[in-house]
């Protein structure tokens, strides 16, 4: 097989990426999108030009994220504590309204009749259908006021940074060919780029997905549970990444290290909210999602499950039938042939998760950003599995040979 050179993929991603962003900021009907495009292309371009200039290909990617990524999502916070109204997407308001009824209710929720009495066209906005935990992004607005360091971009960028940086350290300890993929696909990818900028509410959770991952394949099962604990305690689609965690600790011998943070954290979230209004964290994060709320939600890409949903009779029956049937298939696998490493277990995380976007009836075309990221993640796990065999999850079993490494 022909291996293309690396820097010749840089080049055409940033080139790719270049025109994705110019088209983006001239046809987008989303303003913060459009706002997103006319300076993230700039960025792209740059990185395009110093493909071949830059020896370092790790700090082009990282100098091309703070371009394309993080001063996008200044300036936008900025405009936005300026006055302007079109700076940021509905899930950045979504995640402030949270903190501040965290702060005055104690839960992060309106009820049903709270949300009913809010007028039509701005009931959606009355909708929070994360966990719990994401209200904390929310806190600094509800706290401190509107300035551009209150906006919760801000702090999504902040834990970003911490928990991409710190993954990325655990994995650089050796010559790591596919680490640099990786973090492009966690950071510079238009689609994660794009998200961070204007909505960024999945990027710390994916971030502190992969970074739980990087803690399980360098041995620190116990810090790893903490890590998805948290993304699961802000947003469920974490929780298929905590189900593949804790089967690979029990294949592995290391679950009571990571069973405290991985469950424990999610589960502690919900008391709050469980004691102020149990039935407001039923309706917002439960009845909503399944489609039983007053609105319905916006999220609607045109991928199988959503076009099966609304084609056919009893479609979206279909689709979820579809849906419940793919997860036991993988469910039975993962159980058959679990995971020994976390690189396959990246590789289940991250097909499991692209089968449910796939077949989901309501969905968004940004959460293929978690599959991207996880499957390019996987090949840097087993690199460093490759290269440091001591520094793969502790465990009785660590060195058997791993069946499922393509599931």
């Amino acid at each position: 097989m022909i291996k293309v050179p690396d820097r010749a993929v840089d080049l055409l991603l940033y080139s790719v990426s270049a025109a994705f962003a110019l088209i983006t900021a001239l046809t987008s009907t989303l303003m913060p999108h459009r706002a997103w495009g006319a300076v993230a292309a700039w960025g792209y371009l740059a990185a395009a030009l110093l493909v071949y200039a830059v020896r370092r290909r790790d700090l082009l990617t990282w100098g091309a994220w703070a371009a394309v990524a993080l001063l996008p999502l200044v300036v936008q916070s900025v405009q936005r504590a300026g006055g302007r109204t079109d700076r940021a997407q509905e899930e950045v308001l979504v995640v402030e309204h949270m903190g501040e009824s965290l702060l005055h209710t104690g839960t992060p929720y309106l009820g049903r009749a709270e949300i009913a009495a809010i007028p039509l066209d701005e009931r959606l906005l009355g909708y929070r259908p994360y966990q719990p935990g994401m209200s904390v992004f929310g806190l600094p607005r509800a706290l401190m006021g509107d300035h551009w360091w209150t906006d919760a971009r801000i702090w999504f960028a902040i834990i970003t940074v911490a928990a991409v940086g710190a993954a990325v350290a655990l994995l650089r300890s050796s010559q790591n060919p596919s680490l640099v993929r990786a973090t492009q696909a966690a950071t510079v990818l238009p689609v994660t780029a794009l998200t961070l900028a204007t909505g960024g509410d999945d990027i710390p959770v994916l971030a502190l997905c992969l970074l739980a991952l990087a803690l399980s394949a360098t041995g620190r099962p116990g810090w790893s549970g903490v890590a998805v604990g948290a993304a699961a305690a802000c947003k469920l689609f974490a929780l298929p990444v905590v189900a593949v965690l804790v089967v690979l600790a029990v294949a592995t011998g290391t679950w009571r290290r990571l069973l405290p943070g991985a469950l424990g954290l999610p589960l502690l979230a919900l008391v709050p909210p469980l004691l102020a209004d149990a039935d407001a964290l039923v309706e917002n994060v439960l009845r909503f999602p399944l489609g039983h709320g007053l609105v319905t939600s916006p999220a609607q890409s045109p991928f199988p499950g959503y076009l099966i949903s609304q084609s056919l009779p009893g479609g979206r029956y279909v689709a979820m039938g579809l849906l419940v049937t793919a997860a036991a298939v993988i469910g039975l696998w993962l159980l058959r042939r679990p995971p020994r490493t976390a690189a396959t277990a990246a590789l289940f995380c991250g097909y499991g998760l692209l089968a449910a976007i796939l077949l989901m009836p309501t969905t968004r075309f940004g959460y293929l950003l978690y599959p991207a990221a996880l499957l390019l993640w996987a090949p840097a796990l087993a690199a460093l599995a490759t290269a440091r065999p001591s520094a793969r999850t502790a465990g009785p079993d660590v060195r058997t040979p791993d069946p499922g490494v393509n599931p």
